[in-house]
């Protein structure tokens, strides 16, 4: 099946990068939006990000419910639920793409360092590290971390992702650039 998804993490309530996110998924017209997790709460070791609005931000994602895939963070929580209008509480979705399987997930419980049980050609896809990377895990499967929309880490970008064709793309939610891709 030919899509284009666009995979973000860690938006932590931050109304100025949420927005900037759904002007990426519009501008790449992709047809799913991946939420890995971390929504709403900055969590108690982060600063607050910038424009921290948690109901600006619920509001905005809403508007596109039917165009979301979550799943929960190590920051979301039963009240999070109480206001999005799409699922969010699940610790991972699993979607068929040919026979190849995408493990959605936050990094929180499954990670590069602590995998599912993945096949040669499956992708684990991440947030949680605030910092994009990939590799491949030793069952052959690929770990591909998305970074952090609002609060990247270890000097990277905010940043998301894009699946498309057998190709991962990472691209700067600030200067639209591509800065790092993989052919799979």
């Amino acid at each position: 099946m030919q899509r284009k998804i666009l995979i973000a993490s860690d938006i932590h309530g931050s109304a100025f990068w949420c927005e900037k996110l759904l002007n990426a998924f519009e501008k790449e017209n992709a047809t799913r939006l991946i939420l890995l997790g971390d929504l709403l709460y900055h969590g108690p070791r982060n600063d607050f990000p910038k424009d921290y609005a948690p109901k600006r931000v619920f509001s905005m994602l809403n508007g596109v419910k039917d165009k979301i895939t979550a799943v929960r963070g190590n920051c979301d929580s039963e009240v999070d639920q109480m206001v999005l209008e799409f699922p969010c509480l699940a610790d991972y979705a699993l979607i068929d793409d040919d026979g190849k399987t995408l493990f959605l997930t936050h990094g929180h419980l499954y990670n590069a360092e602590n995998p599912p049980l993945l096949q040669e050609g499956d992708i684990l896809f991440n947030g949680h590290f605030h910092a994009p990377c990939h590799q491949t895990l030793p069952s052959g499967g690929i770990y591909a971390n998305c970074g952090s929309t609002a609060l990247p880490k270890e000097g990277t970008p905010h940043s998301y992702l894009l699946y498309e064709n057998g190709k991962l793309t990472w691209k700067s939610l600030e200067t639209d650039e591509i800065f790092d891709t993989l052919t799979l």
